[in-house]
Protein backbone atom coordinates (compact mmCIF):
# COMPACT_ATOMS: atom_id res chain seq x y z
CA UNK A 1 0.00 0.00 0.00
CA UNK A 2 1.34 3.42 -0.86
CA UNK A 3 0.53 6.96 -1.76
CA UNK A 4 2.57 9.49 -3.70
CA UNK A 5 5.08 9.82 -0.87
CA UNK A 6 4.97 6.60 1.15
CA UNK A 7 5.83 2.96 0.46
CA UNK A 8 5.64 -0.04 2.73
CA UNK A 9 3.34 -2.72 4.11
CA UNK A 10 0.40 -2.17 6.41
CA UNK A 11 -0.35 -5.34 8.37
CA UNK A 12 -2.94 -6.40 10.93
CA UNK A 13 -6.70 -6.61 11.48
CA UNK A 14 -7.26 -2.86 11.70
CA UNK A 15 -4.07 -1.93 9.91
CA UNK A 16 -5.72 -1.75 6.53
CA UNK A 17 -8.08 0.95 7.72
CA UNK A 18 -5.92 2.81 10.18
CA UNK A 19 -2.76 2.51 8.13
CA UNK A 20 -4.45 3.84 5.04
CA UNK A 21 -5.80 6.75 7.02
CA UNK A 22 -2.27 7.81 7.88
CA UNK A 23 -1.05 7.80 4.30
CA UNK A 24 -2.27 11.25 3.43
CA UNK A 25 -5.08 12.73 1.39
CA UNK A 26 -4.67 10.82 -1.85
CA UNK A 27 -5.12 7.32 -0.45
CA UNK A 28 -3.55 5.80 -3.58
CA UNK A 29 -3.53 2.02 -3.26
CA UNK A 30 -1.99 -0.59 -5.52
CA UNK A 31 -3.78 -3.88 -5.96
CA UNK A 32 -1.25 -5.80 -3.83
CA UNK A 33 -0.98 -4.41 -0.31
CA UNK A 34 2.60 -3.81 0.66
CA UNK A 35 3.87 -3.98 -2.95
CA UNK A 36 5.44 -0.95 -4.62
CA UNK A 37 3.71 0.76 -7.51
CA UNK A 38 4.30 -1.44 -10.50
CA UNK A 39 4.53 1.22 -13.17
CA UNK A 40 7.42 3.44 -14.28
CA UNK A 41 7.95 6.44 -16.50
CA UNK A 42 7.98 4.27 -19.62
CA UNK A 43 4.79 2.40 -18.74
CA UNK A 44 1.31 3.29 -19.89
CA UNK A 45 -0.64 5.71 -17.71
CA UNK A 46 -2.36 3.59 -15.04
CA UNK A 47 -6.11 3.15 -15.02
CA UNK A 48 -7.50 4.50 -11.73
CA UNK A 49 -10.52 3.09 -9.95
CA UNK A 50 -12.14 5.10 -7.13
CA UNK A 51 -13.03 3.45 -3.82
CA UNK A 52 -14.95 5.13 -1.02
CA UNK A 53 -15.14 3.11 2.20
CA UNK A 54 -14.98 4.54 5.69
CA UNK A 55 -11.57 4.84 7.36
CA UNK A 56 -13.05 6.38 10.52
CA UNK A 57 -16.36 6.31 12.38
CA UNK A 58 -18.95 3.74 13.43
CA UNK A 59 -18.88 1.78 10.15
CA UNK A 60 -15.09 1.28 10.04
CA UNK A 61 -15.08 -2.39 11.10
CA UNK A 62 -17.35 -3.31 8.20
CA UNK A 63 -15.40 -1.11 5.83
CA UNK A 64 -12.19 -2.96 6.60
CA UNK A 65 -13.65 -6.09 5.00
CA UNK A 66 -15.33 -4.16 2.19
CA UNK A 67 -12.01 -2.54 1.29
CA UNK A 68 -10.02 -5.77 1.53
CA UNK A 69 -12.50 -7.52 -0.76
CA UNK A 70 -12.39 -4.66 -3.25
CA UNK A 71 -8.60 -4.65 -3.31
CA UNK A 72 -8.50 -8.43 -3.71
CA UNK A 73 -10.56 -8.22 -6.90
CA UNK A 74 -7.86 -6.11 -8.57
CA UNK A 75 -5.05 -8.11 -7.01
CA UNK A 76 -6.45 -11.29 -8.58
CA UNK A 77 -5.96 -9.59 -11.96
CA UNK A 78 -2.31 -8.85 -11.19
CA UNK A 79 -3.17 -5.14 -11.00
CA UNK A 80 -3.80 -4.97 -14.73
CA UNK A 81 -6.73 -3.82 -16.86
CA UNK A 82 -6.83 -3.68 -20.65
CA UNK A 83 -3.13 -4.56 -20.66
CA UNK A 84 -2.30 -1.52 -18.52
CA UNK A 85 -1.38 -1.13 -14.86
CA UNK A 86 -4.35 -0.33 -12.65
CA UNK A 87 -4.62 1.33 -9.25
CA UNK A 88 -7.30 1.92 -6.66
CA UNK A 89 -7.61 5.38 -5.12
CA UNK A 90 -9.23 5.00 -1.70
CA UNK A 91 -10.84 7.97 0.02
CA UNK A 92 -12.83 8.21 3.26
CA UNK A 93 -16.58 8.68 3.88
CA UNK A 94 -16.75 10.33 7.32
CA UNK A 95 -20.34 11.47 6.72
CA UNK A 96 -22.66 11.99 3.71
CA UNK A 97 -21.16 15.39 2.90
CA UNK A 98 -17.64 13.97 3.14
CA UNK A 99 -18.59 11.05 0.91
CA UNK A 100 -19.94 13.48 -1.69
CA UNK A 101 -16.86 15.70 -1.55
CA UNK A 102 -14.51 12.73 -1.87
CA UNK A 103 -16.48 11.35 -4.80
CA UNK A 104 -16.05 14.74 -6.48
CA UNK A 105 -12.30 14.59 -5.73
CA UNK A 106 -12.02 11.13 -7.25
CA UNK A 107 -13.58 12.39 -10.45
CA UNK A 108 -12.00 15.83 -10.62
CA UNK A 109 -8.53 15.31 -9.16
CA UNK A 110 -7.80 11.62 -9.66
CA UNK A 111 -9.63 11.07 -12.97
CA UNK A 112 -11.01 7.68 -11.95
CA UNK A 113 -12.99 5.70 -14.52
CA UNK A 114 -15.46 4.30 -11.98
CA UNK A 115 -16.25 4.19 -8.25
CA UNK A 116 -17.14 1.43 -5.78
CA UNK A 117 -18.23 2.23 -2.21
CA UNK A 118 -20.84 3.68 0.10
CA UNK A 119 -20.89 1.65 3.33
CA UNK A 120 -24.05 3.34 4.63
CA UNK A 121 -27.15 4.16 2.60
CA UNK A 122 -26.80 7.89 3.27
CA UNK A 123 -23.21 7.78 1.98
CA UNK A 124 -24.23 5.82 -1.11
CA UNK A 125 -27.00 8.27 -1.98
CA UNK A 126 -24.50 11.14 -1.77
CA UNK A 127 -21.99 9.33 -4.02
CA UNK A 128 -24.75 8.37 -6.45
CA UNK A 129 -25.69 12.04 -6.92
CA UNK A 130 -22.08 12.78 -7.89
CA UNK A 131 -22.01 9.80 -10.26
CA UNK A 132 -25.10 11.09 -12.03
CA UNK A 133 -23.77 14.63 -12.37
CA UNK A 134 -20.25 13.59 -13.41
CA UNK A 135 -21.49 10.72 -15.63
CA UNK A 136 -19.20 8.18 -13.99
CA UNK A 137 -20.17 4.54 -13.29
CA UNK A 138 -20.73 3.78 -9.61
CA UNK A 139 -21.45 0.49 -7.84
CA UNK A 140 -23.05 0.74 -4.41
CA UNK A 141 -21.95 -2.62 -3.02
CA UNK A 142 -23.36 -2.44 0.53
CA UNK A 143 -26.21 0.09 0.86
CA UNK A 144 -29.75 -1.31 1.11
CA UNK A 145 -32.05 1.73 0.97
CA UNK A 146 -34.69 1.39 -1.72
CA UNK A 147 -34.09 4.90 -3.01
CA UNK A 148 -30.85 3.94 -4.78
CA UNK A 149 -32.76 1.88 -7.32
CA UNK A 150 -36.06 3.66 -6.70
CA UNK A 151 -36.80 7.38 -6.74
CA UNK A 152 -33.08 8.33 -6.80
CA UNK A 153 -32.01 5.83 -9.48
CA UNK A 154 -29.84 7.00 -12.34
CA UNK A 155 -28.11 5.54 -15.38
CA UNK A 156 -24.67 5.56 -13.76
CA UNK A 157 -25.54 3.93 -10.41
CA UNK A 158 -25.72 0.16 -9.84
CA UNK A 159 -26.60 -1.55 -6.57
CA UNK A 160 -25.35 -5.00 -5.47
CA UNK A 161 -27.15 -5.46 -2.12
CA UNK A 162 -30.84 -6.42 -2.30
CA UNK A 163 -32.96 -3.48 -1.10
CA UNK A 164 -34.69 -3.37 2.27
CA UNK A 165 -38.07 -4.38 0.83
CA UNK A 166 -36.67 -7.66 -0.51
CA UNK A 167 -34.99 -8.49 2.82
CA UNK A 168 -38.23 -7.65 4.64
CA UNK A 169 -40.35 -9.87 2.37
CA UNK A 170 -38.03 -12.77 3.22
CA UNK A 171 -37.72 -12.20 7.00
CA UNK A 172 -41.13 -10.80 7.99
CA UNK A 173 -42.97 -14.14 7.66
CA UNK A 174 -40.47 -15.72 10.07
CA UNK A 175 -41.12 -12.89 12.54
CA UNK A 176 -44.89 -13.38 12.19
CA UNK A 177 -44.44 -17.09 12.94
CA UNK A 178 -42.72 -16.13 16.21
CA UNK A 179 -45.58 -13.85 17.25
CA UNK A 180 -47.87 -11.04 16.15
CA UNK A 181 -46.72 -8.30 18.56
CA UNK A 182 -43.68 -6.45 17.20
CA UNK A 183 -41.40 -3.72 18.53
CA UNK A 184 -39.30 -1.77 16.00
CA UNK A 185 -35.90 -0.31 16.89
CA UNK A 186 -34.46 1.41 13.83
CA UNK A 187 -31.72 3.86 12.93
CA UNK A 188 -32.67 7.47 12.19
CA UNK A 189 -31.42 7.48 8.58
CA UNK A 190 -32.49 5.99 5.23
CA UNK A 191 -31.72 2.32 6.00
CA UNK A 192 -33.54 2.30 9.33
CA UNK A 193 -36.43 4.35 8.02
CA UNK A 194 -36.91 1.91 5.13
CA UNK A 195 -36.99 -0.99 7.60
CA UNK A 196 -39.57 0.79 9.75
CA UNK A 197 -41.78 1.42 6.72
CA UNK A 198 -41.42 -2.09 5.24
CA UNK A 199 -42.17 -3.98 8.47
CA UNK A 200 -44.98 -1.59 9.42
CA UNK A 201 -46.63 -2.21 6.06
CA UNK A 202 -46.25 -5.97 6.45
CA UNK A 203 -47.67 -5.81 9.97
CA UNK A 204 -50.75 -3.90 8.80
CA UNK A 205 -51.38 -6.30 5.92
CA UNK A 206 -50.84 -9.47 7.93
CA UNK A 207 -52.57 -8.95 11.26
CA UNK A 208 -49.48 -8.02 13.30
CA UNK A 209 -49.44 -5.21 15.86
CA UNK A 210 -46.68 -2.71 16.59
CA UNK A 211 -46.46 -2.37 20.37
CA UNK A 212 -43.64 0.16 20.10
CA UNK A 213 -41.26 1.86 17.71
CA UNK A 214 -38.13 3.93 18.33
CA UNK A 215 -35.70 5.64 15.98
CA UNK A 216 -32.17 5.96 17.34
CA UNK A 217 -29.28 8.17 16.20
CA UNK A 218 -26.19 6.63 14.59
CA UNK A 219 -23.48 6.13 17.21
CA UNK A 220 -25.86 5.77 20.18
CA UNK A 221 -23.63 4.68 23.10
CA UNK A 222 -26.33 3.62 25.58
CA UNK A 223 -29.40 1.59 24.63
CA UNK A 224 -30.56 0.88 28.18
CA UNK A 225 -33.54 3.26 28.04
CA UNK A 226 -34.73 1.67 24.78
CA UNK A 227 -34.25 -1.83 26.18
CA UNK A 228 -36.29 -0.96 29.27
CA UNK A 229 -39.10 0.32 27.02
CA UNK A 230 -38.99 -2.90 25.02
CA UNK A 231 -39.12 -5.00 28.18
CA UNK A 232 -42.16 -3.06 29.43
CA UNK A 233 -43.97 -3.41 26.08
CA UNK A 234 -43.56 -7.23 26.13
CA UNK A 235 -43.42 -7.80 22.36
CA UNK A 236 -43.25 -11.26 20.81
CA UNK A 237 -40.27 -10.17 18.72
CA UNK A 238 -38.00 -7.13 18.42
CA UNK A 239 -37.21 -6.12 14.83
CA UNK A 240 -33.98 -4.19 14.57
CA UNK A 241 -32.78 -1.75 11.96
CA UNK A 242 -29.42 -0.61 13.32
CA UNK A 243 -26.13 -1.37 11.62
CA UNK A 244 -22.50 -2.23 12.25
CA UNK A 245 -21.05 -1.12 15.61
CA UNK A 246 -24.47 0.21 16.69
CA UNK A 247 -25.88 -3.31 16.43
CA UNK A 248 -22.86 -4.67 18.26
CA UNK A 249 -23.38 -2.17 21.08
CA UNK A 250 -27.09 -2.94 21.31
CA UNK A 251 -26.70 -6.71 21.43
CA UNK A 252 -24.01 -6.50 24.09
CA UNK A 253 -26.26 -4.33 26.27
CA UNK A 254 -29.27 -6.53 25.45
CA UNK A 255 -27.32 -9.45 26.90
CA UNK A 256 -26.02 -7.47 29.89
CA UNK A 257 -29.58 -6.50 30.86
CA UNK A 258 -30.68 -10.14 30.76
CA UNK A 259 -32.80 -9.92 27.61
CA UNK A 260 -30.92 -12.44 25.47
CA UNK A 261 -33.19 -15.45 25.02
CA UNK A 262 -36.18 -13.75 26.69
CA UNK A 263 -37.54 -11.88 23.66
CA UNK A 264 -36.47 -12.95 20.16
CA UNK A 265 -34.53 -10.39 18.12
CA UNK A 266 -34.54 -10.22 14.32
CA UNK A 267 -32.91 -7.96 11.74
CA UNK A 268 -32.34 -7.86 8.00
CA UNK A 269 -29.07 -7.50 6.10
CA UNK A 270 -26.79 -8.47 8.97
CA UNK A 271 -23.37 -9.97 8.40
CA UNK A 272 -20.47 -11.71 10.03
CA UNK A 273 -18.75 -8.54 11.15
CA UNK A 274 -21.77 -7.38 13.13
CA UNK A 275 -21.88 -10.59 15.16
CA UNK A 276 -18.13 -11.17 15.43
CA UNK A 277 -17.98 -7.86 17.27
CA UNK A 278 -20.66 -9.02 19.70
CA UNK A 279 -18.90 -12.23 20.67
CA UNK A 280 -20.34 -15.73 21.18
CA UNK A 281 -21.63 -15.01 24.70
CA UNK A 282 -23.93 -12.17 23.61
CA UNK A 283 -24.72 -13.06 19.99
CA UNK A 284 -28.41 -13.67 19.44
CA UNK A 285 -31.06 -13.32 16.78
CA UNK A 286 -32.61 -14.29 13.45
CA UNK A 287 -31.25 -12.59 10.35
CA UNK A 288 -31.13 -12.30 6.60
CA UNK A 289 -27.63 -12.58 5.12
CA UNK A 290 -26.51 -11.57 1.66
CA UNK A 291 -23.65 -14.10 1.57
CA UNK A 292 -21.99 -16.61 3.89
CA UNK A 293 -18.59 -18.17 3.46
CA UNK A 294 -19.85 -21.62 4.51
CA UNK A 295 -22.77 -21.71 2.09
CA UNK A 296 -22.19 -24.87 -0.03
CA UNK A 297 -24.10 -23.25 -2.90
CA UNK A 298 -21.46 -20.55 -3.40
CA UNK A 299 -20.15 -20.76 -6.99
CA UNK A 300 -16.57 -22.03 -7.51
CA UNK A 301 -15.21 -18.54 -8.24
CA UNK A 302 -16.57 -17.25 -4.92
CA UNK A 303 -15.19 -20.26 -3.08
CA UNK A 304 -11.80 -19.50 -4.65
CA UNK A 305 -12.08 -15.87 -3.55
CA UNK A 306 -12.85 -16.98 0.00
CA UNK A 307 -9.82 -19.29 -0.04
CA UNK A 308 -7.56 -16.52 -1.37
CA UNK A 309 -8.84 -14.14 1.28
CA UNK A 310 -8.35 -16.58 4.15
CA UNK A 311 -4.84 -17.39 2.95
CA UNK A 312 -3.95 -13.70 2.86
CA UNK A 313 -5.68 -12.47 6.03
CA UNK A 314 -5.74 -15.65 8.19
CA UNK A 315 -9.50 -15.40 8.80
CA UNK A 316 -12.64 -16.27 6.82
CA UNK A 317 -14.13 -13.92 4.27
CA UNK A 318 -17.05 -11.97 5.71
CA UNK A 319 -20.16 -11.07 3.76
CA UNK A 320 -18.69 -7.57 3.47
CA UNK A 321 -15.56 -9.08 1.91
CA UNK A 322 -17.77 -10.63 -0.75
CA UNK A 323 -19.69 -7.38 -1.32
CA UNK A 324 -16.51 -5.37 -1.79
CA UNK A 325 -15.01 -8.07 -4.01
CA UNK A 326 -18.12 -8.60 -6.13
CA UNK A 327 -18.80 -4.89 -6.58
CA UNK A 328 -15.22 -4.24 -7.69
CA UNK A 329 -15.15 -7.39 -9.81
CA UNK A 330 -18.31 -6.28 -11.63
CA UNK A 331 -16.71 -2.92 -12.46
CA UNK A 332 -13.42 -4.48 -13.57
CA UNK A 333 -15.23 -7.12 -15.66
CA UNK A 334 -17.25 -4.36 -17.32
CA UNK A 335 -14.13 -2.38 -18.21
CA UNK A 336 -12.57 -5.46 -19.79
CA UNK A 337 -15.79 -6.33 -21.59
CA UNK A 338 -16.17 -2.77 -22.89
CA UNK A 339 -12.50 -2.75 -23.97
CA UNK A 340 -12.65 0.88 -22.95
CA UNK A 341 -12.56 3.30 -20.02
CA UNK A 342 -15.31 5.39 -21.62
CA UNK A 343 -18.05 5.74 -18.97
CA UNK A 344 -20.97 5.10 -21.31
CA UNK A 345 -19.41 1.90 -22.60
CA UNK A 346 -18.70 0.69 -19.04
CA UNK A 347 -22.33 1.38 -18.09
CA UNK A 348 -23.55 -0.63 -21.08
CA UNK A 349 -21.20 -3.49 -20.13
CA UNK A 350 -22.48 -3.44 -16.53
CA UNK A 351 -26.05 -3.63 -17.80
CA UNK A 352 -25.06 -6.70 -19.81
CA UNK A 353 -23.09 -8.33 -16.95
CA UNK A 354 -24.73 -11.57 -15.86
CA UNK A 355 -23.77 -15.04 -14.64
CA UNK A 356 -25.84 -18.08 -13.81
CA UNK A 357 -26.20 -18.60 -10.07
CA UNK A 358 -28.13 -21.80 -9.56
CA UNK A 359 -31.35 -21.41 -11.51
CA UNK A 360 -31.42 -17.58 -11.65
CA UNK A 361 -29.54 -14.98 -13.67
CA UNK A 362 -27.33 -13.04 -11.30
CA UNK A 363 -26.98 -9.58 -12.81
CA UNK A 364 -28.15 -5.96 -12.85
CA UNK A 365 -31.63 -5.24 -14.20
CA UNK A 366 -31.68 -2.73 -17.01
CA UNK A 367 -34.68 -0.75 -15.79
CA UNK A 368 -33.33 0.10 -12.30
CA UNK A 369 -29.78 -1.35 -12.09
CA UNK A 370 -30.64 -3.57 -9.13
CA UNK A 371 -28.68 -6.82 -8.78
CA UNK A 372 -31.04 -9.80 -8.48
CA UNK A 373 -30.00 -12.53 -6.04
CA UNK A 374 -31.23 -14.78 -3.24
CA UNK A 375 -30.87 -14.22 0.50
CA UNK A 376 -30.01 -16.54 3.37
CA UNK A 377 -32.13 -16.77 6.52
CA UNK A 378 -30.00 -17.75 9.51
CA UNK A 379 -30.12 -17.92 13.28
CA UNK A 380 -27.29 -17.88 15.80
CA UNK A 381 -26.02 -21.35 16.68
CA UNK A 382 -27.11 -22.45 20.18
CA UNK A 383 -23.47 -23.25 20.94
CA UNK A 384 -20.65 -21.52 19.09
CA UNK A 385 -17.49 -23.63 19.02
CA UNK A 386 -15.78 -21.89 16.07
CA UNK A 387 -15.09 -18.20 16.74
CA UNK A 388 -15.90 -17.39 13.10
CA UNK A 389 -18.90 -19.65 12.50
CA UNK A 390 -21.96 -18.14 14.21
CA UNK A 391 -24.83 -18.98 11.87
CA UNK A 392 -27.19 -21.87 11.32
CA UNK A 393 -28.52 -21.29 7.81
CA UNK A 394 -32.22 -22.17 7.68
CA UNK A 395 -33.03 -21.43 4.05
CA UNK A 396 -31.90 -19.74 0.84
CA UNK A 397 -34.84 -17.68 -0.38
CA UNK A 398 -36.90 -17.04 -2.41
CA UNK A 399 -36.75 -20.70 -3.38
CA UNK A 400 -37.91 -20.45 -7.00
CA UNK A 401 -37.08 -18.08 -9.87
CA UNK A 402 -40.72 -16.93 -9.84
CA UNK A 403 -40.43 -16.21 -6.11
CA UNK A 404 -37.27 -14.19 -6.70
CA UNK A 405 -39.03 -12.17 -9.38
CA UNK A 406 -41.98 -11.46 -7.06
CA UNK A 407 -39.72 -10.44 -4.17
CA UNK A 408 -37.80 -7.92 -6.28
CA UNK A 409 -40.84 -6.67 -8.16
CA UNK A 410 -41.12 -5.85 -11.85
CA UNK A 411 -40.68 -2.73 -13.91
CA UNK A 412 -44.36 -1.80 -13.66
CA UNK A 413 -44.05 -1.77 -9.86
CA UNK A 414 -40.81 0.24 -9.84
CA UNK A 415 -40.76 3.97 -9.14
CA UNK A 416 -37.39 4.29 -10.87
CA UNK A 417 -37.51 6.65 -13.82
CA UNK A 418 -34.27 5.71 -15.51
CA UNK A 419 -32.53 8.51 -17.38
CA UNK A 420 -30.34 8.07 -20.46
CA UNK A 421 -26.60 8.22 -21.03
Amino acid sequence: MKDDQTKGPVIGRRGLIMGASSLGATGLVSGKLGMPYIGNAAAAEPIKIGMIWAKTGTIVDQSEYLAQGSLLALEQRNNMLLGRPAEIVWLDEPNPQGAQQNAERLVGEHKVVGIVGGALSSFALAISAVAKKAKIPYIAANAATGDLTGKSCNKYTFRLQPPVDVHARVLAPYCADIGKKWYLLTAAYAFGQDIKRAFSEYATANGCTLVGADEVPVGTPDYSSFILKIRAAKPDVVIGGIAASDLTTFLKQWNELGMRGRIPFAEISVGNTDLWGVGPEAADGLYTLTWYYKNPNNPPEEQAMAADYEKKYKRPAADKTWMGWMGMKNLLDAIERAKSTEPAKIVEALEAWSVKRGDIDFGYRGFDHQMVSRLLVASIKPKIIDKWDYFDVKAELPATPAGVARAFGNQAESICKMDSL
